[in-house]
């Protein structure tokens, strides 16, 4: 094993009220660095099934693969460590929900079979508990529900029209509206004229969840090969800097880092969310802000926030930062630039003024893949032996869960209810080339900034400005 490399502190001088800025996350500080790389693939070799990429989605591929097929040669390659992308930044939330336009899958499926899929990912939260508790992985795991505030009247327009979509895509079982007295006797964030609440969700912390999945699917007997990048791959063999790895079936599970693959600049754009961690509230700040059922909360704002409070008494906030690099490029080892930090620091202060009053102890970023449609997918091309899982938009937690089970399914020759979904071999459309994409892309954040900005100040809807944001990305 060689030592870790690039995990040094971001620019932690241009946000000087922020104690630590990128290195990876600040769940990683909770949870402490990996000081060194697994083995790097020791040269060519050959394998069953080849997997790029050990973040979620490739490990839970990976675990579910060795658990049906034991007699299988399972690699799993990866490029800095297993959780270095949105496995190990992410918001904690895992929430086993359908967050993406039912009508576009059931255009061309039906909606028995979206239905279908609806309860496919609610089950994804039970399973991931249960192999938590099978495999002894403390992810500070926490049974919840999401609480989706509404501060405005637009946003409480927004929450009754949610309500009923839910209720007609067959999770409304999960959903409750709250009276702005009830959301008070939960938490106390000014402002709030009402919420809803999503039942059946985990909190958790990603980090500890995706490193202890990786210590499973090495006890299942796959393998795991670290500081390994990915040259480029075809049908059999994936090239990669220390050797060939050959194998009739390969799936890319690098969702967000897609666009660094040869060829797959335009398939799915990595969009940037930031978050902030509180230092560890005191016991009179909680007094005051309640927030003891551990809720997921967010609100509907066009430009969304997420806030979990931690094991040890932290708030974190994320929203979106700078949503898009030209190109397609990434962070710098997850550091935010400071016009988020004090955009995130804002969202702190407008939710929980009492908590504004105390250190930001860390500030990191992340990307999440976003497809064309704004739609997962999850496939394998028997012809080829390629397949794929991702595109989630922010949803990969418990999506990347039935991702994997599917995956496993596929690549096994199975036909079970899971390969049946309408997400499997959706049909890729590919996103505009630069600098249309950056133009657009941003130009729809602006969009939304500014509706929001309406919405504070006037208290009306700015459909027309969030209608057009939308509208320009096929969001």
């Amino acid at each position: 094993m060689r030592p870790l490399s690039g995990t040094a502190a971001g620019s932690a001088a241009s946000s000087p009220s922020v104690r630590r800025v990128g290195q990876v996350s600040f769940w990683y500080a909770d949870h402490g660095l990996p000081q060194q790389y697994r083995p790097h693939l020791p040269g060519e070799t050959t394998a069953d099934v080849a997997i790029i990429g050990a973040g979620f989605t490739g490990l839970w591929t990976a675990y579910y693969l060795r658990k049906a097929a034991p007699e299988l040669r399972v690699v799993v390659i990866e490029k800095e460590f297993a959780g270095f992308g949105a496995s190990g930044r992410n918001g904690g939330w895992c929430m086993g929900t359908f967050s993406w336009d039912h009508e576009r899958y059931a255009q061309t499926q039906g909606r028995a079979l979206v239905l279908e899929m609806v309860k496919a990912l609610e089950s994804a939260v039970p399973e991931i508990a249960r192999v938590c508790a099978a495999e002894g992985i403390d992810a500070d795991l926490r049974e919840t529900e999401e609480l989706v505030l509404a501060t405005n009247p637009s946003q409480l327009q927004r929450l009754q029209e949610e309500i009923e979509y839910r209720n007609h895509w067959g999770d409304g079982h999960r959903v409750r509206l709250l009276s702005e007295d009830e959301v008070r006797q939960r938490v106390n964030v000014p402002n709030t004229l009402g919420a809803a609440t999503v039942s059946g969700m985990l909190r958790v912390q990603p980090a500890k969840l995706v490193r202890g999945l990786a210590e499973a699917v090495e006890g299942a007997g796959a393998e795991i090969y670290e500081g390994t990048e990915v040259l480029r791959y075809g049908p059999s063999a994936v090239t990669t800097a220390h050797g060939i790895v050959r194998a009739p079936i390969i799936l890319r599970a690098t969702e967000g880092f897609t666009a660094t693959l040869p060829g797959h600049r335009r398939d799915w754009v990595p969009l940037n969310s930031a978050q902030i961690a509180t230092v560890p509230l005191p016991p009179e700040a909680w007094a005051e802000i309640g927030w003891e059922g551990h809720e997921l909360i967010g609100d509907l704002a066009n430009g969304y926030c997420y806030c979990q409070r931690t094991r040890e008494g932290r708030i974190t906030v994320g929203s979106r930062g700078v949503p898009y690099r030209f190109g397609s490029s990434m962070d710098d080892n997850g550091s935010p630039d400071p016009v988020t930090i004090e955009r995130l620091q804002a969202i702190l202060k407008q939710h929980f003024p009492v908590a504004a009053n105390y250190p930001i102890d860390h500030a990191w970023c992340g990307v999440v893949g976003v497809p064309r449609d704004w739609c997962a997918s999850v496939g394998l091309d028997r012809e080829t032996g390629l397949g794929w899982a991702g595109g989630y938009v922010g949803e990969g937690v418990s999506t990347s869960n039935i991702a994997g089970q599917t995956l496993a399914d596929l690549a096994l020759g199975r036909e079970t209810v899971l390969t049946g979904l309408p997400w499997v071999n959706r049909r890729l459309q590919r996103w505009e080339p630069e600098p249309l994409r950056w133009l657009g892309i941003n130009a729809m954040y602006g969009l939304l900034s500014a509706a929001d900005r309406h919405e504070r100040k006037l208290t009306t809807p700015a459909t027309r400005l969030a209608k057009l944001g939308n509208w320009i990305t096929g969001r």
